[in-house]
C-alpha cells in the first residue's frame, strides 16, 4: 500500500485502468490525501487516487459521477447477519407501534402461513410493555392458540412466547430460572407469563423448536447480503457464531457456501460464541481449531464473543449501584465472575485471539476492562484489538482506561437518542445523575480512545447513513424530539466516517488493505448521491447509496 501527498498511481506510466471514476468528491479518510476527484481500479485494487489532470493511465471504462460522492466500503462490527436475514424470512415486526398493530400483523402471519408449524420472527419492541417491559402470553394465545409461538423482540434479549409454546419447553412454574437468564412469571405467582429474557432462557425453547435447514440458513444470508450492499456495507464482523446448535447463529455453513461459490460480497470477521458454562480450556482449544477450519476466502474465524450482561431495560445489565426501586438493592448479575472472566481472556489473548465483548452496564464494562488489564499483565502487551460492544452506561473512572489499555470502544450510534428506550425504560432505572453518561462517545472520542462503530442489526437500523447523522446530532433521524441525549457528546462529521470505515478496518484487522481510498488497497469503495460535507446533518439520513464496489466488482446499484 502506498501513500501520496498528492497524486499516486500504482503503475507508470500508459498503464490501463479498467475503472476510472472521475468528476467525484472522493473523502479517502486517508489524513495525507484527504480529497481527490479521480480514483483507478485494476484488478480489483485502486491503482491511481488523485486528481484528472494528473492522470496519465489509459481507461477500459471511465464513468463522470458529475459531482456524487466516494466513501470507503462502510464497515459494520457488531451485526448479526445470517440470524438478521433469517427473521426477515419469518413474521417481521420491525417498525410497528402498539400492541394493536403488532397482534394484528402476528396474526396475519399464521394465516398467511399455515404450513409453518411455529409461528416465529420478532422485532417487537420492549416499550410496548412499559412500564415493565415484559410481554404477556395471553395476547397470543387469544390470537394463536393452537400453534407454538416464539417472537424475540427488537434488541434480542427477550423472547414473547405463548402457552403452547411454554408446555412443549416443559416451562412450568417449577421450572428453574437458567443461570445467565430469567423466566418471566406473574407478579406473586411461579406461573410463566410469556417473557423470557436473554439466551440461556431462551434456549429452553431452542431446545424444541424445529431446526431450520441449510436452505433457511443461506436464504437468510443472501437477504442479508443484498441488503447490507446496498447501504454500502462491505465488511463486517458477525458478532455471534455458534459452532453448534439449532438457531440462525450456527452461521459457517452458509458463510461457507456463498464464499465457495465466489458469490461472499463482503470480508466476514467472525465473532466465535463463548459458552459461559462450558470449562475455559476446551473450548479455547475448540476455537484454536475451528479458526483453522472455517477462516478461508473473505472468512476470518478470528474473534470470541463475550456475554458479560444483559440490558438496562429488563435489568439485566450489570451496574455498580442498585436500580432504581429495586428490591434488596438489586444490581443485576455478571455474566461470568471476575476470576474465570480474568482467566479465560487471558487464555484467549496468549492464543492470539481478539475477544469482543457484550458491556452494557458500567459494572460489565468495568468487569471486561479489568479482564483484558489481566491478561496484557500476564503475556505482555500484543496486537490484539479487543473491544467491548454497546457499553451503555460508562462510570466516569473508566472512560480513560479504554486508551491505556488500547480496547476499541465500540458503539452503535443510533441507540445514543432519547428515544422509548432511554426515556420510558433506561433513564427510571438509573435516574437523571447517571444518565449523563450514558454512550459517551464524543468524550472517549477527546479521551484519545479508538472508537468504531456497528448497528448490532436487526436490533436498529443497519444504514450507517442514519448512524453517522446520529452520531453528529444525537437525535434520531427522523424522530420528533429535538434534545440530544448527553451534553456535548456530539462529534464531527469526519469522526463518524472515520468509525464507519478506517476504525471498523482496525477492529477487523483490515485496515491495511481496506478502510480508506488508498493506492494499492483494495478496492472497496461505495458512491453516494450527495456530499456529505455539503448538506446539513440533519439530511444525511436523506443520502442514497448510489453504488457498492467490493474487491473492484459492482455488489448493488449502478454506475
Amino acid at each position: 500500500m502506498v501513500s501520496c501527498a498528492t497524486s499516486c498511481a500504482l503503475h507508470g506510466e500508459g498503464w490501463r485502468a479498467d475503472l476510472v471514476l472521475t468528476n467525484a468528491k472522493i473523502y479517502t479518510v486517508n489524513p495525507k490525501q484527504p480529497w481527490a476527484d479521480t480514483l483507478t481500479i485494476k484488478e480489483g485494487v485502486i491503482s491511481y487516487v488523485g486528481h484528472k489532470e494528473h492522470f496519465e493511465g489509459e481507461a477500459g471504462r471511465t464513468v463522470d459521477l458529475k459531482g456524487k460522492m466516494i466513501l470507503p466500503g462502510f464497515q459494520d462490527i457488531h451485526i448479526h447477519p445470517v440470524h438478521s436475514g433469517v427473521i426477515y424470512q419469518q413474521c417481521v415486526l420491525f417498525d410497528l407501534k402498539g400492541l394493536d398493530s403488532i397482534l394484528s400483523s402476528i396474526a396475519d402471519c399464521a394465516k398467511e402461513h399455515p404450513e409453518w408449524e411455529w409461528i416465529r420472527g420478532g422485532g417487537w419492541e420492549v416499550p410496548t410493555f412499559a412500564p415493565s417491559g415484559l410481554p404477556d402470553k395471553v395476547h397470543l394465545d387469544r390470537i394463536i392458540p393452537n400453534r407454538p409461538v416464539a417472537l424475540k423482540s427488537s434488541d434480542g434479549h427477550s423472547m414473547w412466547v405463548n402457552s403452547l409454546a411454554l408446555e412443549l419447553a416443559g416451562i412450568n412454574a417449577d421450572t428453574p430460572d437458567p443461570k445467565g437468564g430469567r423466566i418471566d412469571r406473574y407478579q406473586g405467582t411461579f406461573e410463566p407469563s410469556g417473557g423470557l429474557q436473554e439466551d440461556s432462557a431462551m434456549d429452553l425453547l431452542h431446545a424444541v423448536e424445529p431446526p431450520l435447514s441449510q436452505d433457511d440458513m443461506v436464504a437468510g444470508l443472501r437477504y442479508a447480503q443484498s441488503h447490507l450492499n446496498s447501504l454500502g456495507i462491505t465488511a463486517v464482523q458477525d458478532a455471534i457464531v455458534k459452532l453448534d446448535g439449532k438457531d440462525a447463529y450456527k452461521g459457517f455453513p452458509a458463510y461457507h457456501q456463498l464464499d465457495d461459490a465466489g458469490e461472499l460480497n463482503m470480508h466476514v470477521v467472525a465473532a466465535m460464541y463463548w459458552e459461559n458454562e462450558r470449562p475455559i480450556d476446551p473450548q479455547v482449544d475448540r476455537f484454536i481449531r475451528a479458526r483453522k477450519t472455517h477462516s478461508r476466502g473473505n472468512i476470518k474465524a478470528t474473534s470470541i464473543k463475550i456475554w458479560q450482561d444483559g440490558v438496562i431495560e429488563t435489568q439485566t445489565a450489570a451496574l455498580l449501584a442498585p436500580y432504581l426501586n429495586s428490591k434488596n438493592e438489586f444490581r443485576g448479575k455478571l455474566l461470568n465472575n471476575q476470576s474465570r472472566l480474568n482467566e479465560a481472556v487471558r487464555k484467549l489473548d496468549k492464543a492470539g485471539f481478539q475477544v469482543h465483548f457484550h458491556a452494557i452496564g458500567d459494572a460489565a464494562i468495568r468487569s471486561g476492562l479489568d479482564a483484558i488489564e489481566h491478561a496484557r499483565d500476564t503475556n505482555g502487551i500484543r496486537d490484539a484489538r479487543h473491544h467491548l460492544s454497546h457499553i451503555e452506561l460508562f462510570h466516569p473512572d473508566d472512560i480513560p482506561r479504554f486508551k491505556a489499555l488500547d480496547v476499541v470502544a465500540n458503539f452503535q450510534p443510533l441507540w445514543a437518542i432519547n428515544d422509548s428506550y432511554i426515556t420510558d425504560l433506561t433513564v427510571p432505572r438509573i435516574g437523571i445523575e447517571r444518565a449523563k453518561y450514558l454512550y459517551p462517545i464524543g468524550t472517549l472520542l477527546r479521551s484519545g480512545a479508538r472508537v468504531a462503530f456497528g448497528s448490532d442489526w436487526y436490533v436498529t437500523s443497519a444504514n450507517p447513513l442514519l448512524g453517522i447523522e446520529a452520531a453528529i446530532t444525537r437525535l434520531e433521524p427522523y424522530g420528533a424530539t429535538d434534545q440530544p441525549l448527553g451534553d456535548d457528546e456530539e462529534i464531527t462529521l469526519a469522526e463518524a466516517i472515520a468509525a464507519y470505515t478506517i476504525g471498523g478496518a482496525y477492529v477487523n484487522f483490515l485496515d491495511k488493505t481496506t478502510g480508506s481510498l488508498e493506492v494499492g488497497k483494495q478496492a472497496d469503495l461505495i458512491v453516494l448521491d450527495q456530499n456529505l460535507f455539503e448538506i446539513p446533518a440533519s439530511e444525511i439520513s436523506d443520502t442514497d447509496v448510489v453504488a457498492t464496489i467490493f474487491q473492484g466488482r459492482l455488489v448493488a446499484g449502478e454506475l
